[in-house]
């Protein structure tokens, strides 16, 4: 499947289930490289907005480029409050933004399904020198706890189209960045679920077989997990976000 088109019909669970990003990333852009209220923002493969509606929330002007049409338009609705927003119909490819017209590019849970060096040189085009690149992830913490644990062994038996959160390692990031051209770091985020909320967060990802489809089993031993380790009806989905940034030679 065309990487554009995986979360087709998988918008709701997406808005409903997903986790948005710490606060605290705009704590460390400001200290380490003096983001602030009056940079320009690209959030590439915005999808329905989490991560665009951070930065909108701290008054920057974002432009959320989204090539799936049911993420773009959820991402449309949800954030139409917002004058600050200019939504695109664009990849992360050809992004249909102008030359040099933005100072922060962000890309939250979406930079796997680039081609990364065409992303690398069209990110090269539209941000402005002296601009920094961030790309993040919301990770499930499989080490937290035995229920993450047993979650993480539940998506490997069940999801065959699964591989280990984003695939992305050192070595893409050197490529992308320059060697040791990027710097890291790390925050908690968690979710509470119900049973309800914790099945249609296995829904919302990509790899997961479409709700119809669903394997009865593996909803039957999502809902065993869940019982044994919920307290009073609740479930800690644990995730490590995961941030990088730095400028892109």
């Amino acid at each position: 499947m065309k990487s554009t088109l995986r979360f087709t019909g998988r918008v709701a669970n997406y808005v409903k289930y997903r986790p948005s990003y710490p606060e605290a990333i705009l704590n460390l852009l400001e200290k380490e490289i003096d983001f602030d209220q009056q940079k320009d923002v690209a959030d590439i493969g915005s999808g329905t907005g989490k991560l665009s509606k951070l930065f909108l929330n701290n008054e920057n002007l974002v432009y959320g480029v989204e090539p799936n049409d049911e993420m773009r338009e959820a991402g449309e609705k949800i954030l139409k409050d917002y004058i600050n927003f200019i939504s695109i119909n664009a990849t992360a490819e050809f992004t249909a933004l102008a030359d040099k017209c933005v100072d922060l590019i962000v890309s939250g849970q979406a930079f796997h399904w680039f081609d990364s060096d065409k992303a690398k040189t069209e990110f090269q085009r539209i941000i402005r020198p002296g601009g920094f690149v961030v790309l993040m992830w919301n990770k499930r913490d499989t080490d937290v706890s035995p229920f993450m644990q047993e979650y993480d062994s539940l998506v490997r038996e069940f999801c065959p189209d699964y591989v280990p959160e984003d695939g992305i390692d050192d070595s893409v990031l050197n490529g992308f960045y320059g060697v040791k051209n990027f710097r890291r770091a790390n925050f908690k985020n968690l979710q509470t679920f119900d049973y309800s909320g914790l099945k249609g967060r296995l829904l919302s990802a990509s790899y997961a077989p479409m709700e119809g489809d669903c394997s009865k089993e593996m909803l039957k031993k999502l809902k065993e997990i869940f019982e044994k380790h919920n307290k009073d009806g609740k479930i800690y989905f644990v995730y490590n976000t995961k941030v990088y940034f730095g400028k892109i030679k």
